[in-house]
């Protein structure tokens, strides 16, 4: 049973996808419109939909019907419940494979990875991760220091890269930074940089796993700091030349993998 059904049952609202993030993704994949697009790990389906309202053909992949109940109806995209690591899809059946901030759920990455590269063809898989060791250690973990611990054990990107490349050596992988806007609307972990009024919600950290996973006698310690330091302008003090940041480096990646020709 995905996390996924007791977490996520208001995961749509705070996880918009990001108009930048999908043209992004458009951009690496490079494939033609009417390209059928395998995305793993779909959640409510939201990049699925915006890569379906710009002409491609969607094989939704998500465990948690919950999530999957939460998602916009759209005749090109297909919806299939499932796990990365046994895709309930035939070998050599997409063109494209994309996975958004979904890998760290996944229970076994060389199982999936060798799973992504049964099911295309030859177009390329863009996942994006992130991995805090590549990036400066942001103020969000001085009030949350449980997220930094649990990112910790997320694999290392480096680590991610070679287990693409040994599951089909064939494959060229590449790691392209992020750097994540100050707007962003889809509300993941770290989109608050700018924003810290955002963890003061509850929404917000609902819709973020390693929040809703947490201890949350910690995550209340956290949230009455923040909000005391808000209140006094302590945060300000503190951190507030990140107010004159447009985008910043916390560790997120596309990763890339196309075949050599």
């Amino acid at each position: 049973m995905s996390i996924y059904n007791s977490i996520g049952q208001q995961y749509s609202k705070t996880r918009v996808p990001d108009i930048r993030i999908v043209n992004k993704l458009i951009d690496l994949l490079n494939l033609p419109k009417g390209s059928i697009i395998a995305d793993i790990g779909a959640g409510t389906g939201g990049y699925s939909l915006a890569l379906a309202n710009k002409g491609f053909i969607v094989n939704a992949v998500e465990p948690s019907v919950v999530m999957q109940k939460q998602a916009v109806e759209h005749q090109q995209i297909k919806w299939l419940t499932g796990y990365a690591e046994n895709l309930p899809l035939p070998d050599q059946s997409v063109d494209g494979v994309v996975s958004i901030l979904a890998t760290h759920h996944f229970s076994h990455l060389e199982k999936a990875f060798q799973q992504m590269h049964r099911i295309i063809r030859d177009g390329a898989i863009i996942l994006l991760n992130f991995d805090i060791r590549l990036a400066q250690k942001i103020w969000l973990y001085d009030y949350f220091p449980f997220l930094w611990e649990d990112a910790l054990r997320f694999l290392p990107l480096n680590e991610q890269v070679n287990l693409i490349q040994q599951s089909n050596t064939k494959r060229r992988v590449e790691a392209i930074p992020f750097l994540l806007p100050y707007d962003l609307s889809d509300l993941f972990a770290a989109a608050g940089w700018r924003r810290p009024e955002l963890y003061l919600q509850a929404e917000v950290r609902a819709g973020i796993s390693s929040f809703a996973l947490a201890n949350q006698d910690l995550v209340e310690q956290g949230v009455k700091l923040l909000a005391a330091d808000l209140s006094s302008r302590e945060w300000t003090k503190k951190y507030g030349e990140l107010r004159n940041l447009t985008e910043i480096d916390i560790g997120y990646r596309f990763i890339r993998a196309t075949l050599d020709n």
